[in-house]
């Protein structure tokens, strides 16, 4: 393959993953969860970008996930070309057209494909045959969109009605119309009729391509990436989009700002072990069931169970006689509903986030650019955690105006700055660090440091750190 062919991936990392709660959370949502495997979705894609065919990936994410994205690509050991951050939220069409503005820069021309951080595939060979296609098809300046061939009549799924064959590329179609999610009738009909395949929300194109007709069909959204991109700061690493330009473009899906009405639209159909992994059913459908139609993680003990899903990342598990049920644990939260109401999970949390749970948005262990920290007990004037520091990291030189500290290392090697004072803990060693004194706490080792933490004061809280310095640009 050319360079003029090389293709630019763009990972699509925004998504919330609601309807996984309680494992995908605001602040860790499922894209950065080992959901589907013993890795994250986010480092699943990145592995099947690792071919000869792709450049190294642009992510776009919300500033939230920045230093989470950033951890998955260090410990995959690839680089990102560039982490773009979303100041807010505005659906795929702006994201998009960030990254392709960016990426146009210094090439117009310049080949994107986007992908979904949070999607399972499971046949990597279809699934580089299929690119192989769409970017046959996206040089000849059409906007590619990736269709998966269904095997049942789905109704969470938009579909695409395939025309006729596109320039003797095979598995390439023109675009004869999009369909929004259908009823369990139509889904049926058109199983049975053959032309239609799922909306897997992947796409293909050049830059050039995608950005005149952005600007046609969706003008506003056009002018505020534009702008957006071109008022764009680089900060420790990380590539801001101004906020006031990205704020200003209508928050649009791809599929409504774009392909829908582009008269260049052609979709590749294809079959190569895709799921979008978008609720606690579809683990239910590509997992390994037992004799009875049961899907377990961890640790779960059924007893006269059927046709259920049933996960626990910590405690056991024991459920009796359930029948056609979606059972999560985790360790602060367990969900309970019926597997056909899996969607329905949104709205759960939705309620939490009425009543204020923290629940709704964090997990028990919280995590930051350095490592996390998990609170094991909580009272008005103490506090205990685990804090894990991965290795070369350290946090803020900081202050606290209403709590000390004890620290005692149970883990690997600490190198503290307390005061004026420098020195090492190991294994069993501790230090007190009194109100008001400047502290900081590093690992210079090859592996993660663990340590608890003892705070002890009138106010307990996140909010009373005072950062002197902070490798990582916060306040």
């Amino acid at each position: 393959m050319t360079n003029a062919q090389a293709i630019h991936p763009v990972i699509l990392s925004g998504g919330a993953g609601t309807r996984l709660w309680p494992v995908s959370r605001h602040l860790k949502p499922k894209q950065f969860q080992p959901i589907a495997s013993p890795v994250s979705l986010l480092a699943e894609t990145i592995e099947r970008l690792n071919d000869p065919r792709f450049l190294s990936p642009t992510v776009v994410c919300s500033e939230d996930h920045r230093f989470l994205v950033a951890e998955e690509f260090r410990a995959a050991n690839k680089p990102a070309a560039a982490i773009i951050l979303e100041p807010e939220p505005r659906n795929t069409a702006p994201a998009i057209a960030a990254a392709a503005f960016h990426l146009s820069r210094s090439q117009p021309d310049v080949l994107l494909a986007v992908f979904p951080s949070d999607h399972v595939i499971g046949d990597l060979a279809s699934f580089y045959k299929a690119i192989d296609s769409a970017t046959k098809a996206a040089l000849s300046g059409q906007l590619v969109t990736f269709g998966i061939t269904p095997n049942r009549p789905n109704t969470g799924y938009g579909y695409i009605q395939e025309g006729p064959a596109f320039a003797d590329i095979a598995r390439v179609h023109t675009v004869r119309r999009f369909v929004e999610k259908p009823d369990l009738q139509t889904a049926t009909a058109y199983l049975q009729e053959g032309s239609y395949t799922w909306n897997s929300g992947m796409f293909m194109f050049r830059a050039c391509d995608f950005l005149q007709e952005l600007k046609i069909l969706a003008p506003e959204i056009y002018e505020h990436s534009r702008l957006a991109t071109d008022q764009m700061i680089e900060e420790n690493g990380f590539l801001k989009l101004d906020a006031t330009a990205f704020a200003g473009a209508p928050s649009t899906s791809m599929d409504y700002a774009v392909m829908e009405k582009t008269h260049r639209a052609v979709v590749v159909a294809a079959d190569f072990g895709w799921n979008d992994v978008g609720s606690w059913a579809s683990l239910h459908e590509i997992g390994t069931p037992d004799q009875q139609g049961n899907v377990t993680t961890g640790d779960v003990v059924l007893y006269q169970a059927k046709n259920s899903y049933v996960r626990s990342d910590k405690q056991l598990i024991a459920a009796v006689g359930i029948e056609n049920l979606v059972v999560v644990a985790t360790d602060d939260a367990v969900l309970v509903a019926p597997l056909d109401r899996d969607q329905d999970v949104r709205g759960a949390v939705e309620v939490l986030k009425q009543q204020g749970r923290a629940e709704a948005i964090a997990h028990s262990r919280v995590f930051r650019p350095w490592g996390s920290y998990q609170n094991l007990l909580v009272d008005s004037d103490y506090l205990v955690k685990e804090i894990i520091v991965n290795a070369g990291a350290k946090l803020s030189l900081q202050y606290h105006n209403h709590r000390a500290e004890h620290w005692v290392v149970v883990e690997g090697r600490a190198r503290v700055t307390n005061g004026e004072k420098n020195f090492d803990l190991t294994v069993d060693q501790s230090t007190y660090i009194p109100v008001g004194v400047t502290h900081r706490l590093e690992n210079q080792g090859t592996t993660p440091l663990r340590m608890m933490e003892v705070q002890v004061g009138p106010v307990i809280s996140e909010e009373d750190i005072v950062r002197v310095e902070d490798d990582f640009g916060r306040t």
